[in-house]
């Protein structure tokens, strides 16, 4: 679990540094040519040495060729006793002829020629006749030239690769020998060990030189770029004076001012829009003001006229009762534009306390039960048994919950509403489900718009503003929690309503899920 923690930030740090993974790219890539470069430059110095020790091995070979001749200067092919003296001195005057390295001598009959005076063969002390394979010898004696093998030798305890020289020799009388000289390489091993060390290391220090150097030109390119990056979260975070610094003439000069000059056109369109969207606050709000003197007077007008209404005449009758439905609509619209126009400007507060939600559903149900009457609409309540306690202003809450149940009873076309209450640890939760209409993918990205409804055209009966949704998203929000909606067209629609237990609580689940059931 440790080294897949370590492993997992090493990752996430890969990944989220554009100049770490330059420098990775950089030293792996540099690491690669110089193993290759390393391997190329050992396997030829290799072969440099092999074939020259092989040059000089086939050279000295040669000498000790014309040093044999010699030793049998004078001899008589018929003279059995001087024959073999001097085939046993061999091995001993090659062996004791200044050479570069130590050699081993093999002075053999030749098995392809009987031996009738049983002349000896001759070889060096520690020298295994079995390095000579019968194909090799098969080789000498086939061909005139001097011919040359490689073989493992033993050099103490260690196995080392070694020179085998061979060429065919032929006494007085006739006699034909097999000459064989063995060169172990085990100083040309410990040279190429030495340099292949020395590649190595020299490597590690030519990559340890480019991965500083790459780190100081990747630092010096990135940091342009990691500049406009933090002046781009400072400016997403509000600090919209925040400007990069122009040096010189080049790419990252050009990125400086052209970012500069990008903040400097946001930074006008933010503030216009900034003061268009106060003179739009302003207005509403001081309309709403100036509005509510003469709404209230006109509202007690209509108010008197709708109290007397039977005495006059139908279509007097009639329009008294319409002037006072539009009276009390317009009363609605004027609260909830002078409600949306706190939360625009920020001067939205909230009273919290600690309440029963269960309580709060209750009251919600009573108050909506005569309205779902006259529509015909069962209102089925799912409410777990104790106390819901939860923080919250109770006014708010009381607002979003008629909100939700007056537009599913409005939307349910006459089937039943259901409402349920569910609580965890961290959160509380009411969900309110038709299945009425419901809506579609593009409706649902807009219901929670201000003046948006669903199906413009359907008849109303409840005089809504169309702005309750947009409201009590905003009450959600205020309580640090969330207004939820899903639906389906002719399947009905869920809207879930998710705060926490306490306000200081930020990270919470909902205990009901968002689903449009089957009532």
């Amino acid at each position: 679990m440790f080294f897949s923690r370590i492993a997992k930030a090493a990752l996430d740090r890969f990944r989220s540094s554009l100049q770490i993974r330059a420098l990775v790219y950089t030293v792996a890539l540099s690491g690669t040519a110089l193993i290759v470069l390393g391997g190329v430059l050992s396997v030829s110095i290799g072969n440099g040495l092999f074939n020259t020790r092989t040059e000089h091995a086939i050279i000295e070979s040669n000498r000790a060729k014309f040093a044999v001749a010699r030793l049998f200067d004078g001899v008589s092919g018929d003279n059995s006793w001087k024959l073999e003296q001097t085939i046993e001195s061999v091995v001993t005057e090659l062996e004791s002829i200044g050479v570069s390295q130590t050699r081993r001598v093999a002075f053999l009959h030749s098995t392809a020629q009987t031996n009738p005076l049983n002349l000896p063969n001759q070889s060096s002390a520690g020298l295994d006749l079995h390095l000579i394979t019968k194909e090799f010898r098969q080789l000498v004696r086939s061909e005139p030239t001097v011919q040359s093998q490689t073989i493992q030798v033993m050099r103490g305890t260690d196995s080392v690769p070694a020179i085998l020289i061979g060429q065919r020799f032929t006494l007085p009388g006739g006699h034909r020998y097999e000459l064989y000289l063995v060169y172990d390489l085990y100083d040309e091993q410990q040279t190429l060990a030495f340099v292949q060390r020395t590649l190595v290391l020299g490597g590690l220090v030519t990559l340890m030189i480019i991965g500083f150097f790459s780190f100081l030109v990747t630092s010096w390119l990135v940091r342009p770029v990691q500049d406009a990056a933090e002046a781009s979260e400072l400016i997403a975070s509000g600090d919209l004076d925040r400007r990069l610094a122009v040096r010189g003439t080049d790419v990252a000069a050009v990125l400086a001012r052209s970012f500069n000059h990008m903040a400097d056109s946001l930074q006008e369109k933010i503030r216009a829009l900034g003061e268009l969207s106060k003179m739009q606050q302003r207005f509403v709000s001081d309309v709403s003001h100036e509005l509510r003197t003469p709404l209230t007077t006109m509202k007690l007008s209509a108010d008197y006229l709708y109290g007397e209404k039977d005495g006059f005449p139908d279509p007097a009758r009639r329009s008294v009762e319409i002037l006072h439905g539009q009276m009390d609509r317009f009363d609605i619209l004027l609260a909830d534009l002078l409600e949306i126009s706190r939360y625009d400007s920020a001067g939205v507060s909230a009273e919290f306390e600690v309440r029963d939600l269960n309580g709060l559903v209750g009251t919600s149900l009573a108050s909506i039960q005569q309205f779902a009457d006259s529509k015909g609409v069962y209102l089925e309540a799912d409410i777990p048994s104790g106390a819901v306690q939860c923080e919250v202003d109770a006014r708010r809450i009381d607002r979003i919950l008629n909100n939700l149940l007056t537009n599913a009873i409005e939307h349910s076309e006459g089937k039943p509403v259901k409402i349920r209450v569910a609580q965890n640890d961290r959160a509380v939760a009411v969900s309110v489900t038709d299945n009425g209409i419901g809506m579609n993918e593009s409706e649902l990205k807009q219901a929670f718009n201000r003046f948006w409804r669903a199906d413009p055209s359907r008849k109303r009966t409840t005089g809504g503003t169309g702005l309750g949704l947009a409201i009590s998203i905003e009450d959600a929000q205020l309580h640090h929690g969330k207004l939820e909606v899903t639906a389906a067209p002719g399947e009905g629609a869920c809207f879930r309503l998710t705060i926490p237990k306490r306000q200081d609580v930020t990270d919470f689940v909902s205990p009901l899920p968002l689903a449009v059931e089957k009532i």
